[in-house]
């Protein structure tokens, strides 16, 4: 390349190389060079031609493949997005991507590792635009203004009935649409291992016990269906950590059995610090030395009224008739464990249920305004600890 590009730029190209060697005397100069050298030149010109588009082209690869496809400014028009528990900064930035809020996931990850704020992002729902940098796109979800704040609080101990009328008066989706949603429990994800007795006795699953109660962010879009999945998600997430399954073992029960044990002390434990120790009566009424192995708790008599549309009573108030109606499958009188849960028990009832307390207790009463109850394995004692809950007002 270099000796012809030196040749096509040479006047006399034959005459310097003869006159190199030395040109014969008398010997006349020959003719046709310059033509020579005009299509030498356009050779040049075509070949550089070629070769400036070439680099062009390779600087504009190599430019893209180093720089960032970001689009400019703070956007334009409206975008809800979803950032769930757990996302990562490249788990929202291919969310934004999908959105068309930011061009590229590069775009939005870069902005996060330059802003050490961005770990403080909440999960939630928020309102950004359309066609933003990532930049900005960073600030709106730092920006607590731009999340759109729908939390529904789903207290411990509400039966789903209940649940359902929290969240239908939240989110205005019929309560209806959520019994619907909650017919199939194993479709929901729940393993079908969950509705095992360990008394044999059939199980017919049931939602109940399985929406774990907390405060729930909820999409604008999001269905009966969605709602109730998630809350699902969420039981299995706790019970998950807790190991609920493995310490049922150890109780040689099923975690289905601790479960309906743990919604009986959600119900009758008036402070967090006697959930174990309910669930510990539970069990030794159950199992134990107690006459009837029956529950006797008033409590699954009103879930049972619940269940049918009828107001929840005083155990002061229940006749005779009502509180051992045999018809009553959550009889209290009835053999062994209830059929299901009587309510969707939070995370300090069920750690209570899975490793309760040791103590031979077989009564309780709760003995004052603040909740405290007393427990006692002497029915005259607990008949003194009732006395004493007449007193202070509570019995």
């Amino acid at each position: 390349m270099i000796d012809e590009l030196e040749l096509a730029f040479d006047d006399e190209p034959v005459e310097r190389w003869r006159h190199r060697r030395g040109r014969k005397r008398g010997q006349k100069k020959q003719r046709g060079g310059a033509g020579k050298s005009v299509i030498a030149l356009l050779v040049v010109v075509v070949m550089l031609g070629g070769l400036g588009a070439g680099v062009w082209y390779g600087y504009d690869r190599v430019q893209g493949f180093f720089t960032t496809a970001d689009y400019e400014g703070a956007g334009q028009g409206e975008a809800t997005i979803q950032v769930k528990q757990g996302d990562t900064a490249t788990d929202i930035a291919n969310t934004l991507v999908t959105a068309d809020v930011v061009k590229s996931a590069k775009a939005f990850t870069e902005a996060a590792r330059e802003n050490s704020r961005s770990q403080n992002i909440q999960p939630g729902t928020y309102k950004l635009r359309l066609q933003m940098s990532g930049a900005e796109a960073l600030t709106m979800l730092l920006d607590l203004k731009n999340k759109v704040v729908n939390g529904v609080l789903v207290r411990e101990g509400l039966s789903a009935k209940a649940t359902f009328k929290v969240l239908s008066d939240a989110t205005k989706i019929p309560v209806k649409d959520f019994e619907a949603a909650a017919k199939d429990p194993i479709e929901l994800g729940i393993p079908d291992w969950w509705f095992t007795r360990s008394d044999g006795k059939k199980v017919t699953p049931s939602i109940e016990g399985f929406l774990f109660p907390d405060t729930y962010e909820i999409d604008p879009k999001w269905t009966a269906k969605d709602i109730v999945r998630t809350m699902v998600d969420r039981f299995l997430t706790v019970t998950g950590e807790l190991k609920f399954d493995e310490k049922a073992q150890t109780l040689n029960l099923t975690p289905y059995d601790v479960l309906i044990v743990a919604s009986l002390s959600q119900a009758e434990a008036g402070i967090q610090e006697d959930l174990g120790k309910v669930a510990r009566v539970a069990y030794n009424r159950l199992y134990g030395e107690f006459p009837c192995n029956c529950l006797e708790m008033d409590v699954t008599v009103n879930y049972w009224r619940e269940l049918r549309g009828l107001p929840i009573k005083a155990s002061k108030d229940m006749t005779v008739s009502e509180l051992d109606d045999p018809k009553n499958p959550y009889n209290r009188k009835l053999k062994g464990l209830i059929p299901t849960p009587i309510n969707n028990p939070g995370k300090h009832a069920l750690e209570g249920a899975m490793a309760p307390p040791q103590g031979n207790w077989l009564f309780f009463v709760a003995i004052d305004k603040a909740g405290r109850s007393a427990f006692t394995d002497d029915v005259n004692q607990h008949e003194r600890n009732k006395q004493t809950a007449r007193e202070n007002g509570v019995l």
